[in-house]
Parts: C-alpha cells; sequence; structure tokens
C-alpha cells in the first residue's frame, strides 16, 4: 500500500537560513524524489508572529510539492509559546503533517495525542532501548498516527552502536510502526546546534558518501525512511539518493580494464539473486549462467580473487560460463573466471546484507 513506500527527506533549519534558500532547497530535493522533511522549532528567539509567518511560508510551500512535514518540538518551546498538549492546532496551523517528541511522556499521554484532533502524525524517539514503545501501545493508541524516527548526533563518536542501532529499530519493527534514521551529507555545513561534525544517526556512517549510508540503512530492513539531516546537501548526493533503488541493493562497481560489452551486460543489466546453499568464500548468482549458454566470454589473466572482486566464468568453464560471483574470503586465482571488476571499497562492509536468496544489482561506478 502507498504509505508504506520507503522514502526520502531532508532537513530545514529557518532560524539558520533564510526562507528563499530554504525554498530552493525543498525544490531541488522534490526534483529527485524526496517526499519528506524534517525541521525544528527549537530555539524560539523571534516573536511568535514572525515564527509562524516563516515557517507557514515554508510548509505551505513543501505541502503543495505533496511533501510531508514533521516538525520537532521540545518542551521548552511548549512553554515559550504558550502550547498545551491538550491542544496542538499551533502546529496543524503551521501546515505541519507531524510532530517528533524529543521527550517521551508517561505512555497515556503519547496514546491520547493519536487522537488529536488534529490527526498529526505523533513521531516517537526511537534511538532508546527500554520498552517505552510498548507502554504506548498498552493505551491503544492510533497506530495509523504513530511514527518513530531515531535521534541525529551532531558530535563526533556520539553517533549510535551499531548492535544497539538495531535493538531500537527491531522493537519498532516488529511493530509494524513506520521508521526512519538520519544520514549525514558531506556537503552540508549546518544543523541546529553550533557543533557541527556531520549529522547521522550511526557513528559508522559519518564519513561515509550519503548514498552507501542510504543504502545501508535500507538493508537492514528495519528502516522505512532516510533523512538528511545536516543541509544543505550538494546537487550531486541529491541527485545520487534519488537513483537509488529503496528495495534492492545496488552495488558500486569499478570496471576492470579490458572487460567484454557481453561481462558488462551480465553486470549491469541483470537482476542478481544468491543462491540459498551458501558458500563462505563467494556469492554466487547462478540464474544468469543460463541466459549465456551461447555466449562467447574469452579467457582473461589476473592475479587473485579478493574480496570485493566480481568474477565471470570464462568459456573455459564449461556449464558455469556465465556464473557471477563476488568474492567474500581471498582465494587464487582461476583461469575459467575472469576478472570483471571491483565492489568499491566502501561498500564492502554491504556484502554481509547479501545473505541466501537476497536479490543485488551491479551498478557502475561513476
Amino acid at each position: 500500500e502507498e504509505k508504506m513506500k520507503r522514502k526520502l527527506g531532508i532537513s530545514i533549519y529557518p532560524e539558520k537560513s533564510t526562507v528563499e534558500k530554504d525554498k530552493e532547497y525543498i525544490e531541488k530535493a522534490h526534483k529527485y524524489g524526496f517526499s519528506k522533511i524534517f525541521t525544528c522549532l527549537l530555539s524560539v528567539d523571534k516573536p511568535i508572529e514572525i515564527i509562524k509567518k516563516e515557517f507557514i511560508e515554508i510548509i505551505d510551500f513543501a505541502d503543495k510539492l505533496g511533501m510531508e512535514v514533521i516538525l520537532d518540538i521540545s518542551p521548552a518551546v511548549f512553554d515559550k509559546l504558550n502550547i498545551s498538549y491538550n491542544d496542538l492546532s499551533f502546529f496543524k496551523e503551521l501546515g505541519a503533517a507531524g510532530i517528533r517528541l524529543d521527550l517521551g511522556f508517561d505512555g497515556l499521554k503519547e496514546a491520547q495525542l493519536t487522537y488529536d484532533k488534529t490527526d498529526l502524525k505523533i513521531e516517537l524517539n526511537m534511538s532508546n532501548d527500554i520498552d517505552y514503545l510498548n507502554n504506548i501501545l498498552s493505551y491503544t493508541p492510533n497506530k495509523d498516527n504513530l511514527i518513530g524516527s531515531h535521534n541525529f548526533y551532531p558530535q563526533k563518536y556520539t553517533g549510535l552502536e551499531y548492535g544497539y542501532f538495531l535493538r531500537c529499530s527491531r522493537r519498532f519493527k516488529e511493530k509494524g510502526i513506520r521508521t526512519s534514521a538520519f544520514i549525514s551529507s558531506q556537503a552540508a555545513s549546518f544543523g541546529p546546534w553550533s557543533i557541527n561534525d556531520g549529522l547521522c544517526t550511526l557513528e559508522m556512517h559519518r564519513n561515509l558518501p550519503a548514498a552507501v549510508q542510504a543504502k545501508h540503512l535500507w538493508a537492514t530492513g528495519l528502516i522505512d525512511d532516510v533523512v538528511i539531516g545536516n543541509a544543505y546537501a550538494s546537487e550531486e548526493e541529491l541527485k545520487a539518493l534519488g537513483e537509488l533503488n529503496p528495495y534492492l541493493l545496488e552495488l558500486d562497481v569499478e570496471l576492470e580494464n579490458g572487460i567484454s560489452d557481453v561481462e558488462k551486460k551480465i553486470l549491469f543489466q541483470e537482476n542478481h539473486l544468491r543462491r540459498g546453499d551458501i558458500s563462505e568464500y563467494m556469492i554466487r548468482s547462478t540464474e544468469v549462467r543460463k541466459r549465456y549458454t551461447g555466449a562467447d566470454i574469452p579467457a582473461r589473466n589476473y592475479d587473485s580473487q579478493k574480496i570485493g572482486d566480481i568474477v565471470i566464468g570464462n568459456n573455459e568453464f564449461g556449464k558455469y560460463k556465465g556464473e557471477t560471483q563476488v568474492v567474500i574470503k581471498d582465494m587464487p586465482a582461476d583461469s575459467r573466471k575472469n576478472r570483471a571488476g571491483k565492489v568499491i571499497e566502501e561498500e564492502l562492509f554491504l556484502l554481509s546484507f547479501i545473505g541466501p536468496w537476497i536479490n543485488f544489482k551491479f551498478k557502475e561506478k561513476k
């Protein structure tokens, strides 16, 4: 169903920028298929009228492009603006689709908010490994209005540890709650706070290309929406993210010199499927060979098979000609196979997500 499609999002910080710049960024992201916006109302130093006017203008602009805006709010904002949790109409007036509760309440409160007359989505903080969600669910909320999002961490070395991230994410995914997490742009320069070492959920992502971070989050099967935490991401990053397939892992490949057209076709025009009876040395894509029994794949020499190398059975490999393998454990060269290319360094860690019966693809590194 439509509402569970995986989405891409950006973040904007109106208090740190101008309405024009934000609009320009929103338009660019929309062009590349982004459909969510995260923004926050944190340090409300300006008079309420001005804040309201700016947010309404930006959110209205996003709305017209069909982009959903989630507003992060801290309890301090509620006090300052004199808003009560019993009436969320202020956020509806701003045009937001939902609000993110930075701090949790007692469970009953969150559940009640999902029935508010504004029908706003209530986004919960996923970055805690406690029984927070079950507590809320025990008060029978309207689950359609409940979504989850991880935190982001502007200070380097403070992002989430991977195992912890998985545990927290599973709590939400297992209950059928929509999930999201943040990735960091390598081109962006600001976020909500003065410290800016990037804005990702997972520490291991901090220095990786944005598209690699997104591939990883989607490959876990636990995250629906991927949102760039800092602003502004570059057009190259937006484009690379927009071209990803959120449901199928596509690995970037550096081609070997002298590769034939037939080998290129095998690599890039086929969907690959890892066999179910797995080997510890390689990921075997065997279905493809059936389509290339008549192809001519002359042998080429290479020195050894290293992790990340992609090899294809050549003319000397009998019925295995055309079989495509990704090496996951070093082994000696085999003259019956040609090295066609290799998975780029930054994506080698993604090979562990290609389990039995997993579909994957290759894409030529630009």
